[in-house]
């Protein structure tokens, strides 16, 4: 998360509205504290790359809850699709930092209703986002790692979506984020590097269910 101060400048009877460049948290937080005790800014405003604003109190208390909270957080999505059967299989895992350690989340759905695979990579996206919810992952900036060229381009506006099963599952996606306040990175990668979300979904078209997490020991 990045944050800009904005606060007026009392200065012999005139104000004078100032607008900071972009600040990690911590640094914002410690600069608006140095405002407030120069007794000549006032209404001294926290806003975030969503457009949300802060008080103080509440960034201090963010800071607190991210000490506990997982970060560094990278996600890798797949979705396949068993035209016979007209099932969907999910998998999703997701690496992230949590006290001091590091962590392996992986997770997969076997999932009916959909109709094609680029629809089901796009509901292991949107399950992927679910995931993190569940983990308490909020206001930061996730990485999110798939090997289908229609949905990472689609989603991130590169290619324009015109089927409506597709449209409707962005503006779901989009949806999820806003409302975690997550700023995605989107990133192509080769099936080799997305083999674990791969085998996950795989794993879920035939039936096998996997829900884990470990810590990863260096």
């Amino acid at each position: 998360m990045r944050i800009i101060i904005e606060w007026i400048y009392d200065y012999k009877d005139v104000e004078t509205t100032f607008r900071s460049d972009e600040l990690p948290p911590a640094h914002a937080l410690a600069i608006s504290e140095e405002l407030r005790k120069t007794g000549r800014a006032k209404n001294i405003t926290l806003i975030d790359e969503h457009d949300s604003t802060w008080t103080v109190k509440e960034l201090k208390k963010y800071l607190t809850e991210m000490e506990t909270e997982p970060t560094n957080i990278c996600v890798y999505f797949d979705g396949g699709f068993n035209r016979e059967s007209r099932m969907a299989g999910l998998g999703c895992v997701i690496y992230f930092e949590q006290n001091g350690k590091r962590f392996r989340r992986r997770k997969n759905l076997l999932v009916n209703g959909l109709a094609s695979n680029n629809e089901a990579e796009y509901a292991a996206l949107h399950f992927s986002i679910q995931e993190l919810e569940s983990l308490g992952v909020h206001h930061q900036t996730v990485h999110f790692m798939g090997d289908s060229q229609v949905v990472i381009n689609q989603i991130s506006g590169e290619w324009p979506v015109y089927e409506k099963e597709l449209s409707n599952w962005a503006d779901k996606i989009d949806e999820s984020l806003n409302q975690l306040g997550i700023k995605p990175v989107f990133e192509l990668v080769g099936r080799k590097q997305n083999e674990e979300a791969d085998r996950l979904a795989t794993q879920a078209l035939h039936d096998i269910e996997i829900d884990g997490k470990i810590e990863l020991k260096e």
